[in-house]
This record gives C-alpha cells, sequence and structure tokens, in this order.
C-alpha cells in the first residue's frame, strides 16, 4: 500500500501526536532552565555561586548526553519495531522521570533523574518527525515542519506561565494539598523554594499522551512498506553496545569538566574531550555502520559513504544551533533573576516567556525562508542573523528591563529558528529505512557538542569575572562555523523523500 493512501484523519492524528509529544518535551527541557536556580539553591545549601552554576551546567550537559544516546536508541527502536509504538515509550520515559525530579534530596540525583528523562526527549524528536514527514505528503511538509519546530516552544511557553502563576497561587495549592491528606511537613516541602518540586512533578503528566497515541495514532506507511521489504530485519540488539560505549565516553567528557574534588588539569581535559568525542562519534554511528553492512546486498543503493557522510553533515549544522542555544540562550533565564535581584518581578518566567514566543514564530519562519530560498541559502541566512541578535542580546543589557526582554524574544526566536528548518531538512537526507535513526543522530549528536558547551559557559564566564554576557558574545562565533558548513550539504528543495 502506498504512503499516498494514508487519510486524512490519520494524518492529522499523527501530527497531533508528534505536536503534544514535541510540545510537553519543550515544557520538561525548559522546567530545569526556571527551576534549576531554586533546585540547586536548596540542595547545595551554604555552597557558592560558583558551584552553582557549575553545576547548573552540569545537569545540562547530563540532559544533553542523555537526549543524544536517546535520538540513536529510540530511532533504532523506531526503524526496527515502527515509529508509533518507539514513540509511546519515549513519552512514557521522558514524562515519568522528570516527575521524579521533584522528590530529589542532592544534586547528583537531579541529574540522573534527568538523565534518563532526556533518553526519551532526544528519542520523541527523531520519531515524530520521522512519522509525521512520512505521512504527510511533500507540499504540506513545510507548514509541518514549522509546527513541529514551534511545538516545543509552546511547551517553554506554558513552563513559564506555569511558574509564573504559581507564585500567586501557592497558598492555595497549599490548602488543597492538605484537602487530600498530606502532611504539613511534606506539603512544606514540595512548596519551598518557589515550588520547583510541584513543577517537576508536573512533568509526570505527559505520560497520559500515550493512550491517545496507541488507540488514535498509525504507523507510518512507508516503514510498513520497508517492514514488508525485510529492510527493518536487518537491525541488531547487540549494536546498540556501541551506544552504550559513546554514552560512557560522553558523560566522561562531562565529568572531566564537573566540579569535583579531584582538579583535572586544563590541557588533560581538552585533550580527554577530544579522544572522547571520536570515541562517542563511533559508538553511536555503530548500530547504523552494522545494518548498512547487512543490507547491503539487499539494497545497493543505501551506500555506507552515502548515509555516513550525510550523517556527520547533519550533526555538524545541528550542533552549532545546539550549542548556541544551550551553552548560552538556555542560561537567559537564570541571567535575567541575577541582573533583577527581586524575586518578585519574576524575572526568569517572563524571559522564558518572551525568549519561546520568539521561538514560535520564528521556527515557522525558518521552514518556510527553507522552503523557499532553498536549504543551505536558508541555514546560512538564519546562522547571520543569530550572530546579530546574540551580539544585540548580550552587548546591550546590564540590568533586566523591556530592552532585556525584547532583545531575548529576538535572540531566543532567532535562535531557535533552526529546529523548524531541522524537521523540513533532516528527514529529506535520508532513506525511509534509517530515517529515524539518521536525523535522531544528526540532531541529537549535535546534543554531545552543545553539552561540552554548556559545561564551557561556567568556566568562560570564570574567565570573564562571571560575566555572562561576555561569555555569550564568544559562544555565540560558532554559528560562524555553520555559515561555511552548510556548503557542503546536499541541497534537497523540491526532492521527494525516498
Amino acid at each position: 500500500m502506498s504512503s499516498t493512501t494514508t487519510t486524512s484523519s490519520a494524518r492529522t492524528a499523527a501530527l497531533v501526536a508528534a505536536f503534544l509529544g514535541w510540545m510537553f518535551d519543550g515544557f520538561e527541557m525548559g522546567l530545569f532552565p526556571l527551576t534549576g536556580r531554586d533546585a540547586l539553591k536548596e540542595l547545595l545549601a551554604g555552597e557558592a555561586a560558583a558551584s552553582l552554576n557549575n553545576w547548573f551546567g552540569v545537569i545540562m550537559a547530563m540532559f544533553l548526553v542523555g537526549a543524544a544516546t536517546g535520538g540513536v536508541v529510540f530511532g533504532w527502536l523506531g526503524d526496527r519495531i515502527g515509529r508509533v509504538k518507539a514513540m509511546s515509550l519515549s513519552i512514557f520515559t521522558y514524562a515519568i522521570f522528570t516527575g521524579l525530579c521533584g522528590i530529589a534530596k542532592h544534586a547528583e540525583e537531579i541529574a540522573a533523574y534527568r538523565f534518563i528523562a532526556s533518553l526519551g526527549m532526544g528519542g520523541e524528536w527523531s520519531l515524530g518527525v520521522a512519522l509525521v514527514n512520512e505521512v504527510w505528503p511533500g507540499k504540506s511538509r513545510m507548514l509541518v515542519a514549522g509546527l513541529i519546530g514551534a511545538a516545543a516552544n509552546v511547551g517553554y511557553l506554558l513552563g513559564g506561565f506555569l511558574s509564573l502563576g504559581l507564585g500567586s497561587v501557592l497558598g492555595t495549592v497549599n490548602d488543597a494539598l492538605l484537602g487530600v491528606g498530606l502532611g504539613q511537613e511534606t506539603v512544606t516541602t514540595l512548596l519551598s523554594n518557589n515550588g520547583w518540586r510541584i513543577l517537576m512533578m508536573s512533568g509526570a503528566v505527559p505520560a497520559f499522551l500515550v493512550f491517545f497515541i496507541q488507540i488514535f495514532v498509525g504507523e507510518s506507511k512507508k516503514w510498513e512498506e520497508e517492514k514488508a521489504k525485510g529492510n527493518t530485519d536487518h537491525w541488531a540488539t547487540k549494536d546498540l553496545f556501541g551506544v552504550l560505549i559513546g554514552c560512557a565516553s560522553a558523560l566522561g567528557i562531562v565529568w572531566v569538566w564537573a566540579p569535583k574534588s579531584v582538579t583535572v588539569a586544563t590541557p588533560v581535559a581538552i585533550a580527554a574531550t577530544i579522544m572522547g568525542l571520536v570515541v562517542t562519534l563511533l559508538g553511536y554511528l555503530f548500530p547504523v555502520w552494522q545494518y548498512l553492512g547487512r543490507a547491503a546486498s539487499q539494497d545497493p543503493g543505501v551506500t555506507r559513504p552515502f548515509i555516513i557522510k550525510r550523517m556527520l553533515l547533519g550533526a555538524g549544522l545541528a550542533g552549532v544551533a545546539l550549542m548556541g542555544t544551550w551553552g548560552a540562550v538556555q542560561w537567559a533565564p537564570k541571567w535575567a533573576e541575577e541582573l533583577a535581584g527581586n524575586p518578585a518581578l519574576h524575572a526568569k518566567d517572563w524571559a522564558q516567556i518572551w525568549t519561546a514566543t520568539g521561538a514560535i514564530i520564528f521556527t515557522m519562519v525558518a521552514a518556510l525562508l527553507g522552503d523557499k530560498l532553498g536549504r543551505r541559502i536558508a541555514y546560512t541566512i538564519l546562522c547571520v542573523a543569530t550572530i546579530a541578535a546574540a551580539l544585540l542580546f548580550y552587548q546591550t543589557n546590564s540590568s533586566y528591563t523591556n530592552w532585556f526582554l525584547f532583545t531575548g524574544f529576538l535572540i531566543g526566536g532567532i535562535s531557535a529558528s533552526f529546529y523548524g528548518f531541522f524537521p523540513l531538512y533532516f528527514p529529506e537526507l535520508f532513506p525511509t529505512q534509517v530515517r529515524a535513526t539518521g536525523q535522531g543522530f544528526c540532531f541529537n549528536f549535535g546534543r554531545v557538542l552543545a553539552a561540552i558547551g554548556a559545561l564551557q559557559t561556567a568556566n568562560l564566564m570564570t574567565v570573564f569575572d562571571g560575566s555572562f554576557a561576555k561569555a555569550g558574545s564568544v559562544l555565540c562565533s560558532i554559528y560562524v562555523l555553520g555559515i561555511v558548513l552548510v556548503w557542503f550539504c546536499p541541497e534537497t528543495k523540491g526532492k521527494e523523500l525516498s
């Protein structure tokens, strides 16, 4: 049966599921930037601000490594057992373990729970994007890509409003929790420090989305055709051992830069980082490498050089965007709170609301640019625009004002525009039988690079006497690499999915 026979209701259900899955993914990604400062102040009581900054960076880095690993593992699972089943598992994983962050007693627990949750978050992107691109016709994919890109930022926006509103209703929540039988000591713990525990627990709600997916969302016809041909049989569970090694190597990079009693000399840390990246890269590529070797006799058109080259180029493009986002822009709510100095202003909440609002708008614009101007020109424009917006944001703000929020809207929007571009471009790089794994690798290996960037933000702030503005300005130079790299990538405008 051809993919063109997919009914309108089936396409809509797939889009709704992918949108909601990625929206809640964004909601949960945005929870730590909102709650991290309060959580770490409680869990690391009495420690210096520099230690809080380091832990903030480490937990974000752990999250990014987990998302990178999950993108490969769940992408592999989606290519083997189907998009829908794998997507359900990914959503359940990120929902349950985000909720568990609310019971953490140590910073290490937050890092561990966020790591496991991020496995599901990384997987959901690759699976949702693969599913909607395979069930929606060619001309509609531009709009669908924009919607998927906007979805996560709708989640960020919801998180900002939830955090903002929670402060004004803590008394009501206190009475409600007492009313259901919780003791006063437990309620006080849950609502202390701006209710960060309740916010994290709210992350478990998306687990109910799994029921909707299982009942209403049908499998991709394109994937079912590949299954009927026997192309899904070449994936082997034993190949995931390579991903395990890659993940361990990436976590080793995090350990090298993490705050701890044993300090690693900077030259040693740099050498370990380079070696660790090589091992991580090879480990994450291993399942696809093995698959392509087994499938070569059945489908000689899908060769190792062709697929691996595209995976590496895509990972580079995503790495540039993700390093800029997680190394700098994700720190904006925390920076806003520090500049404001007054918790009553809810600076972190408003910063996230404004950056997320910009992101919702600009992700749609990015998909339109990619469709109209071509993929390479569009990506180049996005890089140049992000550099300009980043310098405006970092160099013209020294206090929390309306100008801070406006420039936050610009940098939040333009830097996030790539996430409307990638759902359009990455599916075009790969054939159906390796699409989820290939694009999952592209988007999520970039997160390993971003993890390194997130760790360096705190180090750069130390170099610049605690100045986030100077550290952010330096990090935005990464987009220059993107301007060069994209011209080595294939132009896929006007080409149908294979």
